[in-house]
């Protein structure tokens, strides 16, 4: 009897400092399943090789979070990441999978609520000064308003998948200023979108981290293989799919997005 006493006590004890070691809770250790949400930067629109099951919402088999799964087999995956995905997309269709077995979730979404078609669309036909004007649009709504939009669909998250790790996922700047582009945009007007594009990241940040969550910011990743770059790992204005056009290409997905996700999850 005593020996068992001293053998439950030193499994107990063994357990608990590995509790302690990883920072994990009981039901961290239990949850196993990984989860993918968000919008088109999620499901991979641009990097080709689309599930055909998947319809409009083209998940891709080189999408980071697919990427990702199959690096490691042994974890649940589900991917609900849409294309043209925004917060209340995220709310009313791709929390189902989530619960009390979820370990990981990963999202990147708000793009498409602060208009980023619309302004990519303004920009490309209209003049600088419409352009720079709908850029603007986008980053009050990014101040004012998405804030409270995500802080919906994060504690939605938490609420559903209590144990889950949630590694939020930013965006990349489009272009690289001074780069090699010799048509197109003015550099007004890619400056302009960087700039809205590293407000919404920091607004994005901001959000997770009140939920505690974890922000992956791509940009540096992305630093050098930005459109206008000798190396893109994004797509430009592509007129015989513009669906695909200012996302990452398979490249942007397996050396941009992934690494940044495999060190936060």
């Amino acid at each position: 009897m005593r020996r068992f006493r001293l053998t439950a006590y030193v499994t107990s004890f063994l357990f608990a400092a590995a509790v302690a070691l990883t920072g994990a809770t009981s039901a961290q250790a239990a949850a196993t399943g990984y989860v993918a949400l968000g919008d088109s930067y999620s499901s991979g629109v641009g990097s080709g090789s689309y599930d055909s099951a998947s319809g409009d919402c083209k998940r891709s088999s080189k999408a980071y979070p697919a990427l990702w799964a199959a690096a490691h087999s042994s974890v649940s995956f589900n991917f609900t990441a849409c294309s043209g995905a925004r917060t209340g997309d995220v709310l009313a269709n791709q929390l189902g999978p989530l619960g009390s077995g979820t370990g990981l979730v990963s999202i990147s979404i708000g793009g498409n609520d602060a208009g980023f078609a619309d302004v990519m669309t303004t920009c490309v036909l209209y003049s600088e000064s419409t352009c720079v004007n709908r850029v603007n649009e986008a980053r009050a709504y990014a101040t004012s308003t998405l804030p409270g939009k995500l802080d919906q669909v994060y504690a939605a998250i938490k609420a559903k998948a209590p144990a889950a790790h949630v590694v939020v996922l930013g965006y990349p700047r489009f272009y690289q200023l001074g780069g090699s582009c010799i048509a197109g945009l003015s550099e007004t007007e890619r400056s302009a979108i960087n700039g809205a594009a590293d407000l919404l990241n920091s607004t994005t940040a901001k959000r997770a981290a009140n939920a505690g969550f974890t922000f992956g910011d791509v940009a540096a990743k992305f630093t050098g293989h930005e459109i206008c770059s000798g190396s893109p790992w994004l797509h430009s204005v592509n007129w015989t799919n513009i669906g695909e056009s200012y996302h990452p290409t398979a490249a942007g997905q397996s050396g941009g997005y992934l690494p940044v996700f495999t060190s936060a999850a």
